[in-house]
């Protein structure tokens, strides 16, 4: 695969563990060369960052990974977002890229523009968004494999204060929010989801983020695999925008350990 290999991290957990801890937008690294496809100047690109980038994911998914009973699989992207967003279906089923925000954005936050309109994003799929994809599907094959089952957490936060790029942003923003798929999240599994961070000040369902990840090889086909997405709200663990962690890290992370190790 090349240096391309350095654009995401499968960390192994217990061989026994069906589950895959997903962290897509923890990163705020940059290639050179894709820096110089976008138009902000280097001031604009880190405010940008602050607001795209769900900060402290990764930390908070190794603090569990090492918290919880059985170890979960961890599966991170070392690239921010503003390279390729892997979570994003690459044609014309993303809702998203009505607002210049598909797979490979051309907006901001705040829908200034991020790259040149006529920017052809065929090549940064190719290097990046396709092999994450393969490298994700493979990773949830090898848990089907070997325990017969794949539960994918995929772990995210949100801003308090909804930003322009948000198509349901007017929505209610809960400290905890679960992204559900009617086929791929079971009752038991939100259920779980809904305790086990319900002290946080309680949970949400499907806004002002819908939805969960799983890799189109398996999406609305494949009942063994299993997916929630968890959105935290910035303002539970951390100062905003891109600032530091608190205290309600470690908290979370305790609550996503207890989930990883109930599955």
């Amino acid at each position: 695969m090349g240096d391309e290999s350095a654009s995401f991290q499968l960390l192994p957990g217990a061989s026994e563990s069906p589950v895959i801890l997903h962290v897509p937008h923890s990163s705020r690294v940059v290639p050179a060369d894709v820096r110089r496809g976008i138009v902000l100047d280097d001031a604009a690109l880190e405010r940008e960052l602050d607001h795209i980038t769900d900060a402290h994911t990764a930390e908070l998914a190794a603090a569990a990974a090492e918290a919880a009973p059985v170890v979960p699989w961890r599966f991170v992207n070392s690239l921010s977002r503003l390279v390729v967003d892997p979570e994003r279906f690459p044609d014309e089923r993303e809702e998203m890229a009505a607002v210049g925000m598909g797979a490979v954005y051309t907006r901001t936050t705040h829908r200034e523009p991020l790259r040149r309109a006529d920017a052809d994003p065929r090549p940064l799929l190719e290097r990046y968004f396709h092999p994450y994809a393969e490298a994700m599907t493979a990773a949830v094959a090898d848990r089907l494999d070997a325990v017969g089952r794949a539960v994918v957490i995929d772990v995210h936060s949100y801003p308090t204060r909804p930003l322009p790029y948000e198509l349901h942003g007017r929505g209610p923003r809960p400290p905890v929010c679960l992204g559900t798929d009617a086929f791929h999240t079971p009752p038991a599994l939100l259920a779980r989801a809904q305790e086990v961070f319900h002290g946080f000040g309680g949970t949400g369902l499907d806004s002002p983020f819908a939805g969960t990840y799983v890799p189109l090889a398996f999406y609305g086909k494949d009942p063994r695999v299993s997916a929630l997405m968890i959105e935290i709200r910035r303002d539970v663990y951390m100062d905003e925008p891109g600032g530091r962690a608190g205290p309600g890290l470690a908290a979370l992370a305790g609550a996503l350990a207890e989930l990883a190790g109930a599955l």
